[in-house]
């Protein structure tokens, strides 16, 4: 690489160039080399063996059915008690009239993650999938993070196997990554020490794979983790992507620092800096040499960013989403949704090849790469 002015990147350069694996000590080096050039090469370069100039996207819906939950997570602004003025909480039948509101021609894919209601009985989840399957067929149902099936899973007093089986059954189609966030025992007991362990994280997302189930995983990063946490936590991923290859992507989510108790007690006001968004997009895709997408999230971290993020290894944008309250509850500045034509200005903009997907990544329609030029 002609450009490198980090020496001690030169075998890692030589590793990347040759599609061999990094060692966790290789990985540090680039979250802590000052070569950032070299880190941007070395993404796109890996991103680019696997998709060439090809960003993935999806027409999609989010809708969160529920913000009652009791798990109490310090990062999380969106939960609410029931008992609140701002708490809502759909029953099926008003499930499918909310996705009525919101449906589009051509959208795919239904994107639906809520929180640990206290109340729900069992069958209100199964029920709702069939519902909407009944409703909309030809819309791919991606619900339930592994968080929620654990939680599934004590409610209804059925192994959490059985829980995907079950809900596999009445028309889920995939799982998104919600509930990883770091896996790390130091920093779980301080931000979600009431939510799913790691361990069980991993266990039913192997049990999705297991059922031909593909999931995402995700990480939350930019609170009080190290970045020695961020890449142990990267590093359990490629380990289960190696066992059993379910994963579709993986997604690295921005602390966002607004109405929620781990910002107010560490007194943090400030979101994360591109430049950290961008590096760990980028560690992300040369580390993770097994997965076949790195996401940029465009809720997170702004779309002007993810569009620059197509440089350092980023291969998927997301969707459109129409309306998301989980990222914005806790002071996301993005937009609430994007149109599709914004989604392909953004990738032809930076001189790629926008790709719509589905949930399952089938290739539906390639739009032409125009080159790169002003954003509108």
């Amino acid at each position: 690489m002609k450009f490198l002015r980090d020496p001690g990147l030169a075998p890692i350069v030589e590793k990347v160039e040759a599609g061999q694996r990094l060692t966790f000590e290789e990985g540090m080096q680039l979250f802590e080399t000052r070569d950032l050039n070299a880190l941007m090469r070395l993404a796109n370069l890996r991103k680019e063996k696997l998709h060439g100039d090809k960003v993935f996207f999806v027409h999609s819906m989010r809708l969160e059915f529920t913000n009652i939950c009791y798990v109490g997570c310090t990062f999380c602004a969106f939960a609410a008690h029931k008992n609140e003025e701002r708490a809502w909480d759909y029953d099926p039948d008003e499930v499918v009239r909310q996705v009525g509101r919101r449906y589009l021609p051509g959208i795919t894919e239904l994107h639906m993650s809520s929180g640990h209601h206290p109340n729900h009985k069992w069958e209100y989840y199964p029920a709702m999938v069939q519902k909407l399957r009944e409703a909309y067929p030809d819309l791919q149902v991606k619900a339930f993070t592994a968080a929620e099936i654990e939680h599934l899973s004590k409610i209804s007093k059925k192994p959490t196997l059985e829980v995907l089986r079950e809900l596999q059954a009445a028309g889920l189609a995939a799982m998104p990554g919600g509930g990883a966030e770091i896996f790390a025992d130091r920093v779980r007991k301080q931000v979600a020490k009431n939510k799913v362990k790691a361990e069980k994280w991993l266990q039913i997302h192997r049990e999705a794979h297991s059922l031909g189930m593909r999931t995402n995983a995700t990480m939350l990063y930019g609170h009080i983790e190290t970045l020695e946490e961020r890449l142990d936590h990267m590093h359990r991923l490629r380990e289960l992507q190696d066992e059993t290859n379910g994963f579709h992507a993986f997604i690295p989510l921005a602390f966002q620092p607004l109405g929620n108790t781990l910002a107010q007690n560490l007194g943090k006001t400030d979101f994360t800096t591109g430049l950290d968004d961008l590096r760990n997009l980028a560690v992300a895709r040369i580390y993770l040499d097994n997965f076949p997408h790195i996401k940029g999230y465009w809720v997170m971290i702004g779309s002007e960013l993810t569009q620059v993020s197509l440089d350092w290894g980023v291969s998927d944008i997301d969707g459109t989403i129409q309306e998301e309250h989980i990222a914005h509850a806790a002071g996301a500045t993005s937009p609430m949704a994007l149109s599709e034509q914004g989604m392909i200005r953004m990738i032809q903009h930076a001189g790629r090849t926008p790709v719509l997907r589905d949930a399952y990544y089938h290739e539906l329609q390639s739009f032409p790469r125009e080159g790169t030029q002003a954003a509108d």
